[in-house]
């Protein structure tokens, strides 16, 4: 008997997941199915598949799967998500919801809204504790496809890559994007991040996901691209990243050493789906 899967199409600054409640509906096979329905033209299309559960640790947890059915250990903009779809569907009343994922526990402040005066309180922004970077290295020079490439080597719960260039929209992402994605500096592979620095507080950036290739937006690479350019003496701490699907505001707390990014959360559809 086919098994039908309820489904939510939501993404952040354009970094589009799909979101399953695994409380309700279990998935057995997430790598499988994040293959399947990630796919444009025969699936769902998306940039992977966000599982909400449980947590004996938190208010839920979170596990995400690429497109290529890869794991991840950490998504801001899918933890943002995560936050409007456990409130706007009655999940939690908080406004203060924590989240258990693969880079430890998450803290999600959420902004809520109504939109007439009868409506119910939905969320419209999130601001997610994306916990204390790792500067690694701040200046490592690379080479890929014969162009050599210096950037920094960030962890935010997950590995980035950030390069600051002139004008990011003469990267040919596609190209280079895989090179150093694989390259042999990275064993477990890394995100790559393309960033141009329009005034103190501003970076235009583009991105190229470990296990997605080049996506809209990626809360973590918004976050390792705002450390880097404090890292580099390039930026202010309070820095808004302009990413291919919108902006997020980074904070990078300098008492704390936490990162904080702020940005919207955003329901696309609903459907259903053969597992």
């Amino acid at each position: 008997m086919t098994e039908l899967i309820h489904f939510t199409k939501m993404h952040g600054a354009g970094n589009d997941y799909i979101y399953v409640n695994t409380m309700e509906y279990p998935i057995p096979n997430p790598e499988a199915c994040a293959i399947r329905w990630s796919k444009p033209h025969t699936g769902i299309g998306a940039d992977g598949l966000v599982l909400i559960g449980a947590s004996k640790v938190a208010d839920f947890s979170m596990r995400i799967f690429n497109a290529d059915g890869s794991e991840a250990m950490m998504c801001g903009n899918a933890s943002r998500c995560i936050g409007k779809y456990v409130y706007d569907k009655g999940l939690t009343d908080k406004k203060t919801v924590t989240l258990e994922t693969r880079s430890g526990i998450k803290e999600l402040r959420l902004t809520t809204r109504r939109r007439t005066t009868s409506s119910p309180e939905e969320v419209s922004e999130v601001t997610v504790d994306m916990g204390c970077p790792v500067v690694s290295r701040v200046a490592v020079e690379l080479e890929a496809g014969g162009q050599a490439y210096k950037g920094t080597i960030v962890s935010m719960g997950n590995p980035h890559f950030v390069v600051f260039v002139d004008d990011v929209e003469q990267i040919d992402l596609s190209t280079v994007g895989p090179l150093l994605e694989n390259h042999p500096m990275f064993p477990d592979r890394t995100n790559v991040e393309f960033a141009q620095v329009l005034g103190t507080n501003e970076i235009r950036m583009r991105v190229w996901e470990r296990g997605s290739g080049i996506t809209q937006a990626c809360g973590t690479g918004a976050c390792a691209t705002a450390v880097a350019g404090v890292a580099n003496r390039k930026t202010a701490r309070t820095t808004r990243v302009i990413m291919d699907g919108g902006p997020l505001i980074i904070r990078w707390d300098e008492a704390s050493d936490k990162v904080y990014m702020t940005g919207e959360a955003v329901k696309v559809f609903e459907g259903e789906i053969e597992r």
